[in-house]
């Protein structure tokens, strides 16, 4: 059974996912940015001490997660969910990414599919003493082919069901185009998927259709 957790807290901007991290770090001397860009400068500022800890509180986890999420640039949540993979394990990170994706808002669904991304972070040893003692590791901490599964299943539902085109979109593109990609417990929402995608008015959600389409297994 997927195991999933919900955020823990109420909606909220970039900033104030920041702030909330920066927080409970205890980074408090990061002097206010009058350019619009003090989320950024909060999260510079709180990079570093996330991965140089060998291990984060558990009252980090769930703010770690919503900045991940709402940051806006898909080239800096990396900053929030690398350390949460590392310190937390990609399993539990994978799992609540998931969850937003399956019941967030339309913003942290997106959110949640730029997050996803960085969650593939491959590990280094060195990167982080979160890593594990002496260098060891749980594998069950990054144990997560069954949150992959789950994250197709929850794009594919949300494909067929949002009637926003950019959300679509955004889940379409993470949907591997050959269907041996797909266990088989999820190949007939695959083919409800690939049915709904050739029939979109939208060009670019009929090319995956047409490349989906032609693979066979």
């Amino acid at each position: 059974m997927v195991e999933t957790e919900q955020s823990g807290i109420e909606p909220c901007s970039f900033l104030m996912c920041a702030t909330e991290v920066a927080r409970l770090l205890g980074v408090e001397d990061v002097a206010v940015r009058r350019d619009g860009r003090h989320a950024r400068h909060l999260a510079a500022a709180v990079r570093k001490p996330l991965l140089e800890r060998a291990s984060l509180p558990e009252e980090l986890f769930a703010p770690l997660m919503a900045a991940a999420v709402y940051d806006p640039d898909p080239s800096f949540c990396r900053w929030f969910v690398e350390p949460a993979v590392y310190a937390f394990g990609r399993r539990r990170v994978m799992a609540a990414l998931v969850d937003y994706l399956r019941t967030g808002t339309d913003a942290e669904r997106a959110g949640a599919v730029r997050a996803w991304y960085c969650a593939h972070v491959p590990f280094r040893v060195n990167r982080s003493p979160a890593y594990g003692p002496a260098g060891v590791r749980d594998p069950a901490l990054d144990e997560a082919q069954d949150l992959k599964d789950a994250w197709l299943e929850a794009s594919m539902r949300v494909f067929v069901e949002s009637t926003d085109l950019r959300m679509r979109h955004r889940v379409l593109l993470g949907l591997p185009t050959s269907r041996a990609a797909y266990p088989p417990h999820l190949r007939s929402l695959f083919e409800t998927t690939l049915a709904s995608a050739q029939a979109h008015p939208d060009e670019h959600i009929r090319r995956w259709a047409a490349i989906a389409g032609h693979d066979t297994v």
